[in-house]
């Protein structure tokens, strides 16, 4: 569905994007993230024909880059594109009206995506009125009314509370298995982990690691993540190193790389004088594989 090879820009002395290499299968949900300053948006607006790249090629469905690609795509930006003081309706006649559509056309595209974001029956609602879940969802059906070939959804659940984004997520399901392809860009991790059944992580402008969860996890060689709270961090860490347990920091929680799988009574055995306050295992998630591949070789001194 889209394929993007050797993309290159930069601002001045600044590189934004440095040899990016990136490819979405059709009706995949692919998980572009990456910490602020990576590239997403520069990105995005590449795709969407609003800026030019320096260099490189980028192919939607076989096509370069161009006026007809751009209908091609849809776009839910992170902050709501839509018109308060309209109704649902009205936004998103409005929005077809741009993409061309005709009367009739854009009658039955109204009431398609609306139905389809789950906002039917308040069609003749204005927007403002609406929750934020709601005013979302009203977003991603615009970026729906024209019929794209590729979604970009960013930041699709920000600021939204929990039942809200839970919401969101079944909708990004519903729309892939509709045969949607999908290209999302979040800052939850657990959105991602969720999701998406490929990650590429971008970092200084380029993907540095790509693949699903499962071949993502090789980043982090541990059977389990060992979590411990105890007064005596130092001696913690140095009763670690000395069983050979690689040693890290997420946030203030002091974290241990165990390379097999073992029984709660044995790791307690083994640290055996120090006062532990918690201790839990857990399997290694995106969030650590995140956190090792974007900040490596930071966590990987502060261990020492």
């Amino acid at each position: 569905m889209l394929h993007i090879e050797g993309l290159r820009k930069a601002y001045g002395q600044r590189v934004v994007l440095d040899n990016l290499n990136l490819s979405i299968r059709p009706s995949e949900i692919y998980g572009l993230l990456g910490p602020n300053g990576a590239g997403k948006t520069t990105t995005i607006n590449i795709l969407c024909n609003l800026l030019n790249a320096d260099s490189g090629d980028i192919l939607i469905k076989g096509q370069p880059v161009s006026e007809v690609t751009k209908l091609w795509i849809g776009v839910a930006p992170q902050e709501n594109l839509i018109y308060r003081s309209l109704t649902c309706e009205e936004n998103l006649n409005f929005f077809a009206q741009i993409y061309g559509l005709s009367k009739r056309e854009r009658r039955q595209r109204v009431e398609m995506c609306l139905a389809a974001v789950g906002l039917a029956d308040r069609a003749k609602s204005p927007a403002e009125v609406l929750s934020g879940g709601m005013q979302r969802r009203l977003s991603m059906a615009i970026a729906l009314i024209h019929q794209p070939k590729l979604v970009i959804l960013d930041e699709p659940t920000t600021g939204l509370d929990i039942e809200a984004r839970y919401e969101i997520w079944e909708l990004i399901r519903t729309l892939q298995q509709q045969g949607m392809t999908i290209l999302l860009t979040t800052h939850f991790l657990e959105e991602a982990e969720r999701l998406c059944q490929r990650i590429g992580i971008l970092k200084n402008g380029r993907i540095v690691a790509e693949g699903s969860l499962s071949e993502l996890r090789r980043y982090i060689p541990a059977s389990e993540i060992l979590m411990i709270q105890t007064s005596d961090e130092a001696g913690a860490i140095q009763r670690a190193k000395a069983l050979g347990f690689p040693m890290r920091r997420y946030g203030n929680e002091l974290a241990f790389w165990l390379p097999k799988h073992l029984e709660l009574r044995d790791i307690i055995a083994e640290f055996d004088g120090i006062p532990l306050d918690s201790i839990a295992r857990q399997p290694a998630r995106l969030e650590h594989i995140y956190m090792e591949i974007t900040q490596g070789h930071n966590l990987m001194q502060r261990s020492c």
